[in-house]
């Protein structure tokens, strides 16, 4: 299929990288001209080579996008632009009794604040241009919490809730918003909360694998270019009527009918 966005410019964020570099190789497939960022300058120049090799312009920007000097690095590089992918790494995992004010802060910050910040920055010009997509990379604790991700449970649904009101008020610009849950993927998010739940049962990394992929309908964590797959999708010119959705990709591992 043709996504129609050959030639569009896109940020996507926290994407040297697992998901984030999924959905950035995914747009560059499509001919989508990246800036991308994420904090270590090697692993991005790295991503940004790989990224190249499909035959678009790609901006490295190596900053902190959780903070107000870095979330400007990005904006200055990227000057126009018709597609915003916000991502973030998730907060610590632990239980309720870990979690101060600060750890809160952090949280809020890095996965709710800063997806709004980029969001407010980008949205008048998508919408004065007619045309525009932003996809936010959530996760599936949104739709059913985790306990020991009470930190990411609190930041992320506080995002969807502030999406579910702006898309319905952009939508009639051309411009659509809507959120990507993510279930396990194989990515180095996985890999720490793997390396956790080994520490904490005397398990085997392996064995701690397995028991995860035993909850999951399809029986194995998600890929990274599955999941890219779908982010394209939203972004492409076919999408243009799926405004303020939550799209699970997670395996079918969250029971829910709706």
């Amino acid at each position: 299929m043709d996504l129609g966005i050959k030639g569009k410019r896109a940020i996507v964020s926290a994407a040297s990288k697992g998901l984030g570099f999924g959905c950035a190789e995914a747009l560059a497939k499509a001919g989508v001209d990246l800036v991308i960022c994420a904090r270590t300058q090697e692993t991005l120049d790295q991503a940004a080579e790989k990224l190249r090799v499909h035959g678009v312009d790609v901006t490295a920007v190596a900053c902190d996008i959780t903070i107000e000097a870095g979330q400007k690095q990005v904006l200055d590089a990227a000057g126009h632009v018709d597609i915003l992918v916000t991502n973030a790494g998730g907060p610590p995992p632990g239980v309720w009794s870990d979690w101060n004010r600060d750890d809160f802060i952090k949280a809020l910050d890095a996965n709710m604040l800063t997806p709004i910040a980029l969001m407010k920055a980008c949205l008048p010009s998508m919408m004065e241009q007619g045309w525009g997509r932003v996809v936010n990379i959530t996760s599936q604790s949104v739709k059913a919490p985790i306990a020991a991700l009470g930190l990411s449970n609190a930041a992320r649904t506080g995002l969807t809730g502030y999406v579910a009101g702006t898309a319905r008020q952009v939508a009639g610009s051309g411009v659509t918003i809507n959120n990507l849950l993510p279930g396990i993927h194989a990515t180095d998010r996985a890999v720490s909360l793997d390396t956790g739940v080994s520490k904490a049962q005397g398990i085997s990394m392996d064995q701690a694998r397995k028991n995860r992929e035993g909850t999951i309908p399809a029986g194995r964590y998600g890929e990274a270019s599955e999941f890219g797959a779908a982010c394209a999708f939203l972004c492409s010119t076919q999408a243009g009527f799926i405004v303020g959705q939550n799209l699970l990709l997670d395996g079918g591992a969250t029971l829910a009918t709706i």
